[in-house]
């Protein structure tokens, strides 16, 4: 007994050692077999019952199966975390698109630094395709664009890498050029765009349904001007076939003023101004003349005396 003890102490030192999940298990052996140990002492000392021998094993079996389940189903789970932690995705938003630039090409250049997954690049406006065309340009360009990594860790080294950087490694090669104008974006997910431009969809979907509806209003405003036209039209020739008088309606407008006219009517209210202030400094010298000549009397006076 002695020493399978020692030989077990040695057993335990070496599991410690390596440590995790093989000290567990020796651990778990060792028990089993100081169980059957214990069992053939009580056998040599009270003469053996079989019966007792079998349940011990069969309990001290149980428990290594058991224990084994959940060291593998553990194993499993920290599998699957660090699988998911891997898959986690990480999105590029791109300032700047360089003409005659396609998804194509940037799934080329940027391939070479990790996996990418989905590609959306922001075609440009309808107005400004429509001036393109009338140019003689049929080619449509992209204003922005977002890029998917499969790694989120790939995202961030490849934006804070490419990022003010020529786009092509060689100066003869495509786009070299250009700049990129690359972020990575925090907690931004795919569907976050797609819900962006859902709703990009529907705003224009509503300003074209307001522009229908704002046109037909006015060509059936135009067409019932119309039917009226016609029928005051049909209504005269009637009268006049009857020998009635007939009251032809006529429009009055009033013009706009000329710039002369405003001019001339500007001239005469200062040159009515300008009279009124000379009759009233008229009348106020005529006055003051009349005030004098009385002044002159009464001092006159008062001097003869």
């Amino acid at each position: 007994m002695e020493g399978r003890e020692e030989e077990e102490g040695k057993i335990t030192a070496v599991i410690e050692e390596e440590g995790g999940e093989e000290k567990e298990e020796e651990e778990e052996g060792s028990a089993a077999e100081r169980g059957e140990d214990d069992c053939d002492d009580d056998e040599e000392e009270d003469g053996g019952d079989d019966g007792d021998e079998e349940e011990d094993d069969g309990d001290a079996d149980q428990d290594a199966a058991v224990m084994k389940e959940k060291k593998t189903k553990r194993k499993a789970v920290g599998v699957a975390s660090c699988a998911d932690r891997k898959c986690i995705p990480g999105i590029l938003y791109l300032g700047h698109v360089p003409p005659r630039f396609r998804p194509k090409h940037l799934r080329n250049l940027l391939s070479a630094y990790g996996e990418i997954g989905r590609i959306f690049l922001q075609p440009e406006d309808g107005l400004v395709r429509r001036r393109k065309k009338k140019s003689g340009l049929r080619r449509c360009d992209f204003t922005e664009g977002w890029v998917e990594f499969r790694d989120k860790r790939v995202a961030k080294r490849v934006a804070a890498s490419l990022n003010n950087t020529p786009m092509g490694t060689r100066k003869r090669q495509r786009f070299s050029s250009d700049l990129w104008s690359i972020k990575y974006l925090h907690r931004f997910q795919w569907t976050h765009l797609s819900e962006r431009l859902a709703y990009e969809q529907t705003v224009l979907q509503q300003r074209l349904r307001t522009e229908v509806s704002q046109a037909k209003r006015e060509t059936n405003f135009y067409l019932n001007n119309v039917d009226k036209s016609a029928h005051m039209d049909t209504v005269r020739r009637k009268r006049q076939k009857d020998g009635q008088q007939v009251d032809e309606r006529t429009w009055d407008f009033t013009q706009r003023q000329t710039e002369e006219e405003i001019q001339t009517k500007k001239k005469k209210k200062r040159d009515s101004v300008t009279q009124k202030h000379l009759s009233k400094a008229r009348l106020i010298q005529q006055k003051s003349q009349s005030n004098v000549s009385l002044l002159a009397k009464i001092f006159n006076s008062k001097k003869s005396e």
